[in-house]
């Protein structure tokens, strides 16, 4: 049998004798020379990790080390947490209105969140990503729950998917997993619901409050949730449930005695104009609003000012091709 071609070489007969399985094209995009500006945006990290998985997980929780989790709603933040070093990455469905400009949580639809899912799947190499289920998704029965749920794991490539609910979504948790797909479990504020709760309020402020948490939590925990996110509950609360649970509890706005925490990469990062409100739980690290906006403004000056582009920015032509074209533009001389 003929060798197979070396790496690198290309064969492009299709008589050839060589076997398809000894076709070896090389990868030469990313060394490819780019007169467009249209070129990947991806690129490998500089210290590679392993891929996190549920086992990941569940070690760094019976370590008693705290799981970081963020948001993510595109390709570029997504690459940029993967590469930070985020163990998980949600596609939240709080995405309606840090990136498609809505009112609320409840107008963004299922299709729209695989399209972002597929999105952030791309750019996610190690982190275990998450993808919401939107509201009308899930609810009506665990059947529904169940295929909108392999939906998203098939169609958006994510590894997992979250729901918000406790008690009331045991039986739709129990079928996802049963089926073999990941489950963190939201219970606390559930901003889907919150026109029932009164308002983007804070859960278990009261004894009946707390044990209402608890037993979401846990019937969360035993219908088969890998992990459950507190959002907005006393942090002494969310401590003591933590305790009580065998799984990873994710905080957002819930203190610092949960299994991990999550925040919006938007609200984290300064993504976003001054003036915004942001909840009392939220820290700013970062002021990406700012320096987008002097970046902007500092070519837009320059634009009108012929600034830019300069020499360097631009492409040459040989001189005697110039002239040559120049002449067959310019009118001639009678």
């Amino acid at each position: 049998m003929p060798k197979a071609p070396p790496l690198g070489k290309l064969i492009f007969s299709p008589l050839s004798p060589i076997p398809v399985a000894a076709y070896r094209p090389i990868a030469i995009w990313h060394t490819q020379k780019r007169d467009s500006s249209h070129s990947p945006l991806g690129s490998p990290p500089t210290a590679p990790r392993k891929k996190i998985t549920l086992d990941t997980l569940r070690s760094l929780h019976k370590k008693n080390e705290p799981i970081t989790m963020i948001t993510a709603h595109d390709f570029p933040s997504a690459h940029v947490a993967d590469h930070a070093g985020m163990e998980m990455i949600l596609v939240g469905d709080s995405l309606a209105m840090v990136a498609l400009g809505m009112q609320d949580t409840s107008e963004v639809l299922l299709e729209e969140m695989i399209l972002h899912c597929r999105s952030v799947s791309r750019a996610t190499k190690a982190a275990f990503t998450i993808g919401d289920l939107p509201m009308g998704s899930y609810e009506i029965a665990p059947e529904q729950a169940l295929e909108s749920a392999i939906r998203v794991i098939k169609e958006g490539r994510v590894q997992g998917i979250k729901l918000e609910g406790g008690t009331e979504m045991a039986p739709s948790i129990q079928r996802i997993t049963s089926a073999g797909i990941p489950v963190l479990g939201h219970v606390g504020l559930t901003p889907q619901r919150q026109n029932s709760l009164g308002g983007f309020r804070v859960q278990g402020k009261t004894t009946v409050g707390a044990l209402k948490v608890l037993e979401d939590a846990l019937s969360v925990q035993e219908a088969g949730a890998f992990a459950v996110v507190l959002e907005a509950v006393p942090a002494e609360i969310a401590s003591l449930v933590t305790k009580k649970l065998g799984i990873p509890t994710i905080g957002i706005g819930a203190g610092n005695g949960c299994s991990g925490q999550v925040l919006v990469q938007v609200d984290m990062s300064g993504n976003f104009p001054p003036g915004r409100f942001l909840p009392r739980f939220v820290k700013q690290y970062g002021n990406v609003w700012g320096e987008s906006m002097k970046a902007i403004q500092a070519y837009k000056t320059e634009v009108k000012g012929r600034a830019y582009p300069e020499l360097e920015h631009t492409y040459s032509i040989p001189a005697n091709e110039l002239s040559e074209f120049q002449r067959l533009i310019e009118p001639q001389s009678a």
